[in-house]
């Protein structure tokens, strides 16, 4: 005990200058905007690396798992092209009808490839990280998807990475319709299990069975109409009694989720830059009316 207190007492400055140091660089990034936003774009930045770098390591250990699976899906994959493409030819006796059909869907957008280097489950607001960013084109607003499905939608882009609100967050609110039948909701999470969410405020009078898919509507500026969401597991009433409430199984495997693409769709960036002009071409009018009326 003597040692140490001889220890602090010849050593006594040293600390008190570290102390200040720290209580220094508290103040300076705490209380200065242009030094707080240095730090918060840094420390952002090395934090992803630290998450890559770990992702890498997780998706290495996993990797034979990951390809027995693979192999057992493109297996299954390659049976149901071919019987669809049978039926396909029988309707239309054309062998080329489904490569016209997927290359006018895909020529409608750009695909921004990325890696999951975040994930999370066990919260209301669950968020992902992903490796790439304002670099790579990745903008805010922009839809996620993976090969199953819908993942979510950009929060927020830096250079590098970029932070995305998935499905299974609190305030994640993704206009889905009934495929086939025109019928739109609102796909909300509740929390609890991460395969499930609810299709809210469908139509009492909308006609569909158990087993129907849910996908992208299309009526929103972030995805295109038709991206897989999931299937109806259950129906129930809404609160009020006027509409129907449809508990969605999930088609993306969001405790598995490795690889993502970002939808840079040119008809929806269109879209919503036509939103933002109508938006400030009202502001100065509202602004107008609001000193008529003092």
């Amino acid at each position: 005990m003597h040692n140490l207190t001889e220890f602090l007492a010849k050593y006594k400055h040293w600390f008190l200058f570290v102390a200040l140091e720290v209580l220094s660089m508290v103040l300076l990034f705490r209380f200065n905007d242009y030094q707080g936003s240095v730090w918060f774009t840094s420390a952002n930045y090395v934090t992803g690396m630290a998450y890559e770098a770990t992702s890498k390591v997780t998706s290495y250990l996993s990797m034979g798992t990951l390809n027995e699976k693979l192999t057992k899906r493109n297996v299954e994959l390659e049976q149901q092209v071919r019987e669809l493409s049978s039926k396909l030819y029988d309707k239309t006796k054309d062998s080329i009808y489904l490569q016209k059909g997927q290359y006018h869907f895909l020529s409608k957008f750009r695909l921004i490839q990325a890696k999951v280097v975040s994930n999370s489950l066990d919260r209301p607001d669950n968020f992902i990280t992903i490796n790439k960013g304002t670099w790579d084109g990745v903008r805010k607003d922009m839809g996620v998807a993976c090969g199953n499905g819908v993942v979510g939608i950009v929060y927020m882009a830096g250079i590098h990475y970029a932070v995305v609100i998935p499905v299974l967050n609190s305030k994640s609110n993704i206009s889905c319709s009934i495929q086939g039948r025109n019928y739109f909701g609102y796909l909300h999470w509740n929390g609890g299990a991460s395969n499930m969410a609810y299709l809210d405020d469908v139509p009492r009078h909308a006609k569909f069975k158990l087993g129907d898919r849910i996908v992208t509507s299309g009526y929103s500026s972030v995805f295109p109409a038709g991206v897989l969401v999931g299937k109806i597991k259950h129906v129930y009433n809404s609160e009020d009694g006027l509409s129907y409430r449809l508990a969605v199984q999930l088609s993306t495997d969001f405790g598995n989720l490795r690889d993502v693409c970002v939808i840079d769709d040119a008809s929806i960036r269109e879209q919503r830059q036509v939103i933002k002009a109508a938006q400030d071409s009202i502001k100065p009018l509202e602004e107008q009316n609001a000193t008529q009326g003092q």
